[in-house]
């Protein structure tokens, strides 16, 4: 069988920290500067506007550059004036040509909770996210086993962090809750295909909806009637990415976007 897209981009990540020898233990007590609450900023009252996660994105592996010359200082400011509550910052650098240096940057220019939005696979990987300067770390489920949630998500706590947990599917969204889960993203994007499919993302967030977990809906948010069906579903948050960076005009886009709640 092919290899997906998802297949390699973990296995260089594995790979990396299989590698990496620091003993992370060892980093737990660090003293770092304090961040926002991530989680904190995307809560609202029912009938509220949605919140918007406004990603910095260069290219993705399935559509190569979405914007090669994105300056993340000045979309950052951009996205914190034109309402965003939160930003994430892609830091992988091999697939999405991303770095740490991105997020430490926004996060000494920036006052918004910022997100580490990457494959995170190991503890060293979320303590680069504390040190860098983010409020929370991405896990993904399908990329990771149960003990690995739990044990990441365990770190995150220790050291202060917010943990968004990734879901597509509605066996992913059962692991995500039994696993304590109350920031939970549902990825309308297969990892492993790359196709999207928003009605099913829909059909998740009903699993997850509960009075303790915010619902964040991620991925192909295009429009404001893209925005409008994450809002009319339950979710919380919208988490986009490409339609800011490709935009002739990204902080209208962010209004509009911050504009929209639920119909009913």
């Amino acid at each position: 069988m092919a290899s997906t897209y998802l297949d390699d981009i973990l296995a260089w990540h594995r790979h990396r920290a299989a590698n990496d020898e620091r003993p992370w233990r060892d980093r737990l007590d660090e003293s770092v500067g304090s961040r926002p609450s991530f989680r904190g900023a995307l809560a609202r009252n029912p009938g509220d506007p949605l919140t918007v996660i406004a990603e910095l994105k260069r290219r993705s592996p399935s559509k190569g550059w979405l914007n090669a010359d994105l300056d993340v200082l000045a979309m950052a400011t951009l996205y914190e004036s034109s309402g965003a509550s939160a930003v994430s910052v892609l830091t992988d650098t091999e697939f999405f040509a991303g770095s740490l240096d991105d997020l430490s940057r926004v996060a000494n220019h920036v006052n918004l909770p910022l997100l580490r939005k990457d494959f995170t696979v190991s503890e060293n990987d979320v303590l680069d996210a504390r040190d860098a300067g983010a409020s929370a770390v991405l896990l993904i489920v399908t990329a990771l086993k149960d003990h690995e949630l739990v044990a990441l998500s365990e770190v995150a706590r220790l050291v202060g962090l917010d943990v968004l947990v990734e879901v597509h599917d509605h066996d992913e969204a059962r692991r995500a809750l039994d696993v304590g889960a109350t920031l939970i993203g549902v990825n309308q994007r297969n990892l492993s295909s790359f196709e999207v499919n928003p009605r099913h993302a829909a059909t998740v967030v009903e699993l997850v909806r509960h009075p303790e977990v915010l619902c964040v809906c991620e991925s192909a948010l295009r429009s404001v009637d893209d925005v409008q069906h994450a809002a009319d579903a339950g979710f919380d948050a919208v988490l986009v990415g490409e339609a800011f960076v490709t935009s002739p005009d990204p902080a209208s886009t962010v209004r509009a976007f911050r504009a929209v709640r639920p119909s009913s």
